[in-house]
């Protein structure tokens, strides 16, 4: 499998891309909330494309793969060292821990079935993915500014039927709804704020947008600037500062083993 100079495996390049990314990506604890509940009383936690270690539960035991060297190297230090591997080929035995989970990561996998299986195969209890349905993408009011990073969105994140297909077990989908004052800066994060994506980096921390050109995010600043200034933007979604959460496409597909 090839990866990146620094060890990235997905289609992103963190090295190039990651240098803000603390910055605006800090763990939510109500989306960590829907986490935990899934792992249940799993004490030994595997989280697969940890990144910086967001969303890794403090009270259990955790051990984290990145493949990424830049992405390991800004791990507070109060969280162990990450392994670095794939999730296609996990270093681990069958069976090994009680839960795994793995966040905003499955649409970098180079092969989403085989690092489906392995997470499954190292695991003997609850797998939790966090992820985007990509059928509900378009329920962000982003796509009339900047369509070409909402289908850059819907191609890379794998449907939840695929993702419960390849987990196997009793699969369930939950949706995960995203708070007005969001801690982690993915586009939805800003459906109530608006002006927080007219900074380059905080667009930057959201990985699809750097597939998209310069004279994408030129338009779509000045379009937005726009829009914000004339009162445009608050004619047509104002309402959304308003409210304390927006449904989304934020969901968790959770896998439990076959009882029996």
């Amino acid at each position: 499998m090839q990866r990146r100079a620094d060890g990235s495996a997905g289609d992103a390049d963190y090295a190039a891309i990651g240098g803000a990314y603390t910055d605006y990506r800090k763990p939510d604890p109500r989306i960590g909330a829907y986490l935990l509940d899934a792992l249940g009383d799993a004490r030994t936690v595997l989280n697969v494309g940890a990144g910086a270690g967001a969303y890794e539960p403090a009270d259990r035991e955790v051990t984290a793969v990145e493949p990424s060297a830049s992405m390991r190297e800004k791990r507070p230090a109060h969280l162990p060292p990450a392994v670095d591997a794939v999730a296609e080929k996990l270093p681990f035995g069958d069976r090994a821990f009680e839960g795994a989970m793995t966040t905003f990561s499955v649409h970098q996998w180079k092969n989403l079935d085989a690092g489906l299986a392995e997470l499954r195969r190292v695991t003997r209890g609850p797998v939790a993915v966090l992820t985007c349905d990509p059928t509900l993408l378009r329920r962000f009011w982003l796509t009339d500014y900047a369509p070409e990073v909402i289908d850059t969105e819907a191609r890379r994140y794998p449907s939840v039927e695929d993702i419960a297909d390849g987990l196997g077990g009793d699969t369930r989908v939950v949706g995960v709804p995203v708070p007005i004052d969001c801690t982690d800066g993915f586009n939805e994060a800003y459906y109530a704020r608006p002006e927080r994506l007219l900074d380059p980096d905080a667009r930057l921390s959201c990985s699809a947008w750097s597939f998209v050109g310069d004279q994408v995010h030129t338009r779509f600043a000045a379009e937005l600037r726009r829009d914000l200034a004339n009162g445009t933007w608050e004619r047509r979604y104002g309402g959304l500062r308003e409210q304390p959460e927006f449904d989304g496409s934020l969901v968790l597909v959770v896998s439990e083993p076959h009882q029996g």
